[in-house]
């Protein structure tokens, strides 16, 4: 009775996720609270971004103290290993915070109110704050994926991929060249440069950063080397014998047909234990992110910022300043970047913040949304790719080329499919797409 009693928190935070989902992608949706005829179906308007954005945290609000907190804390009713792709209490404290840092930004926050991003800054301190009782703490960089991550501290709530083993995303992402590989996702140039020189904590066009053009990846964040695969990289993956050749005329570069446009590959979420070669294929669990603890120190960072106006600012509700809440980020264990000093410009800070974020999260399904909800388009206009030759006496020429992209600020909203509009026409549609 007490799993049965619980279904009904868990559906009621499954419904409010995917409105998340729904608001971030088309703004204001049909909200459904009933099961609706068919006749009401097709006469359904769409209520604002901001209605769904309080829909989520009523729901959130509501649940929180009702859902099961802890899976293996049932007495005799105790799960033995954690099931982190359950929600429990902590996961909706997560799609409150989450939702709460959308709700605040630009694109839905169109007068900048404070109110909003206060919510927001509260929202994420509960989960930081409760992180302490349910025992989430940071962990390695490394360990953030790989087998076993969904075991970690850091995690709050996963999605496991299916089957439960695969060798599908190596088999998508391992180098062209390599037994098995098919290029797949190809980080850019673009990615590359946000990471700073460990060193200096600049950025390799920063005045003194120590960057070296010839040696364009020696001494940068530890966080490039695992998730980005890069020109003369070894043993990746495992059972390749070979240094990378990413540059023209290389094992796995142009003009191979598939290799990377980019001059790189993917690490991060990638198994380099994986093995596709024939007769000696493995396969190994995946397990993706949707919330963990490092993305609520950055959250809280961004909605205390812009609520107190400074990164250095605290308060009695908030103690911990926007500063320090991304240093904890820079300070994990195998990361150990120099950390942000106290006095920096409100510019300066927003962009050490939006880098931050970028590195940090890469792949994990944000930069995406974040660049829409900042209203900052512009920067999807163009991308950066590495074209790199091999010299005859074995060095290697580096080669910015800068690619231009599409955009246009109706992108900052999806379209209301036009299917679902000629069912019901009172679907209305976003701006730009009519």
């Amino acid at each position: 009775m007490n799993s049965y009693n619980n279904y009904a928190h868990e559906a009621r935070f499954l419904r409010a996720y995917f409105y998340f989902n729904l608001v971030r992608q088309y703004g204001g949706v049909p909200l459904v609270t009933h099961v609706p005829t068919t006749q009401e179906v097709n006469k359904l308007t769409r209520a604002s971004s901001e209605d769904i954005f309080k829909f989520i945290e009523t729901e959130c609000d509501d649940i929180t103290n009702k859902i099961i907190a802890d899976y293996t804390a049932l007495g005799s009713l105790a799960l033995s290993t954690p099931e982190t792709a359950r929600a429990n209490r902590l996961t909706v404290l997560a799609l409150k915070a989450r939702a709460a840092l959308y709700a605040a930004s630009p694109l839905f926050n169109t007068t900048d109110s404070k109110e909003l991003w206060k919510k927001a800054a509260l929202a994420n301190k509960a989960v930081l704050d409760s992180a302490v009782v349910y025992k989430k703490y940071l962990v390695k960089y490394s360990e953030l994926w790989g087998e076993t991550n969904w075991t970690k501290d850091e995690m709050i709530f996963m999605r496991r991929m299916y089957p439960d083993a695969t060798n599908t995303l190596e088999g998508y992402n391992f180098p062209i060249g390599v037994e098995g590989g098919k290029s797949g996702n190809c980080p850019t140039q673009t990615l590359v440069d946000a990471y700073e020189m460990k060193a200096t904590g600049k950025l390799w066009n920063e005045t003194g950063s120590g960057y070296d053009p010839t040696k364009p990846y020696v001494g940068r964040d530890p966080r490039f080397e695992l998730t980005i695969a890069k020109n003369g990289d070894t043993k990746w993956p495992t059972y390749n014998t070979l240094a990378l050749q990413t540059y023209y005329g290389g094992a796995n570069g142009e003009p191979i047909t598939g290799a990377t446009p980019t001059g790189y590959y993917l690490k991060k979420y990638c198994d380099a234990s994986v093995n596709l070669t024939a007769g000696k294929t493995n396969t190994k669990r995946h397990t993706w992110i949707t919330y963990r603890l490092g993305e609520f120190y950055l959250n809280y960072a961004e909605a205390v910022f812009k609520y107190l106006g400074s990164a250095d600012a605290t308060s009695p509700e908030f103690p911990l300043s926007a500063r320090e809440a991304v240093n904890m980020i820079r300070n994990r264990a195998d990361v150990k970047m120099p950390l942000l000093s106290a006095g920096l410009s409100s510019e300066d800070f927003w962009k050490k913040y939006e880098n931050e974020r970028m590195v940090e999260l890469a792949f994990e399904g944000h930069r995406f949304w974040d660049i829409r909800r900042w209203k900052e388009g512009d920067k999807l206009k163009s991308i950066v790719q590495m074209k790199i030759t091999k010299n005859d006496d074995g060095t290697f020429t580096y080669t910015r080329k800068i690619v231009n992209r599409s955009w246009d600020d109706k992108m900052y909203l999806f379209p209301i499919p036009q299917s679902e509009r000629m069912k019901n026409p009172n679907l209305t549609q976003n701006p730009g797409w009519e």
